[in-house]
């Protein structure tokens, strides 16, 4: 694409700073519909042109310090998730899990598990090296410490060291024969214990010794073998904090755009309703980071399972800020 191009769209981007131009929300689309690629090119292009950072002053502008923000008609919502889209997406995931741990609802102080787990279970053990290293250039903290330092009595924090573990310990190849063995072992510990939940000490195990590659053979290994999902399985014992937890990763690993449905489905549910969900920023966090990923299947696993389509959703929830409704539902319209 010619330098040109993204020079006029810097301007344009440069303009709406005081006046929004009549086409921001054509200039909201044009953005959305850029690959990495392009959108470094845009940032690099801004620097060159105007001397500062554009995802700088996207970020100050979606924590309120710009004084022009409210005369501009740009929300801070949608600066924010302008600002995680033009960075790469280890930054994104980076800054995802720093406001997960920091999580801060309704005046408590929990833990965003859902954050978590979707990033460690879903990312590749490349990508996570990836993350770990923007954590620390970020927030000058060890990534790995932090996940550790969580309360020891929750559930998911025991599952998430797991997998922090898994990706210390990934092998690219997956061996049919271990995952064979793997699901017999977790067949084993849920039939041992079906009155009083599974075996935590071999569910971790497995988890903090095995790939997500290989997690996700052995799931599929054990449908094949007993005829049924491991998260069916799950229902058929006392279900406790662990096992709930466990049913979440198990999801997000052997069938991420189903798990990735579910949650958007209930946090665009949260925007109409009185709900105090933990996890306020999941619609966002989602959209930016699946849309070059799988969307189009997030798409027909949202309108198999809830018989609408995300973007119609997103319109109906998404009220009284055009532009970041538009934002988002072109992100959902964006095809690999």
């Amino acid at each position: 694409m010619p330098t040109l191009d993204f020079e006029i769209e810097c301007k344009e981007i440069h303009d709406s700073w005081i006046r929004p131009p009549e086409q921001l929300n054509q200039l909201v689309r044009s953005l959305a519909r850029r690959n990495r690629h392009e959108r470094q090119q845009i940032r690099e292009t801004y620097k060159a042109i105007y001397g500062e950072d554009l995802v700088s002053r996207l970020q100050h502008k979606a924590d309120g310090d710009d004084a022009d923000q409210i005369t501009t008609g740009i929300s801070p919502n949608l600066c924010a998730a302008v600002s995680l889209w033009m960075i790469n997406q280890h930054e994104g995931d980076a800054i995802f899990i720093q406001e997960a741990l920091h999580n801060d609802q309704q005046g408590r102080h929990d833990k965003n598990y859902n954050a978590l787990v979707e990033i460690f279970a879903s990312r590749k053990s490349s990508q996570i090296l990836l993350i770990k290293q923007a954590y620390h250039t970020k927030f000058r903290r060890q990534l790995d410490q932090d996940i550790i330092n969580i309360e020891l009595a929750h559930p998911h924090q025991k599952i998430v060291v797991a997998l922090v573990a898994s990706h210390k310990a990934h092998h690219a190849d997956v061996n049919q024969d271990i995952a064979k063995s793997d699901a017999r072992r977790l067949f084993e510990t849920g039939r041992e214990r079906s009155s009083s939940g599974i075996q935590e000490a071999v569910v971790l195990e497995l988890f903090s010794k095995r790939s997500i590659p290989q997690l996700k053979l052995t799931f599929s290994c054990y449908k094949h073998i007993y005829g049924h999902d491991y998260k069916k399985s799950l229902k058929s014992v006392s279900s406790g904090e662990f096992e709930n937890a466990l049913k979440m990763v198990v999801q997000c690993i052997h069938n991420p755009p189903n798990y990735f449905a579910k949650i958007l489905h209930a946090s665009i549910k949260g925007l109409t309703s009185s709900s105090t969900s933990d996890d306020k920023g999941a619609l966002v966090r989602v959209m930016v980071s699946r849309a070059e990923v799988d969307m189009d299947e997030i798409q027909r696993m949202f309108k198999k399972k809830h018989g609408v389509e995300l973007r119609d959703a997103i319109i109906s929830s998404v009220t009284g800020d055009n532009y970041y409704t538009d934002f988002l539902v072109a992100l959902a319209s964006k095809s690999k």
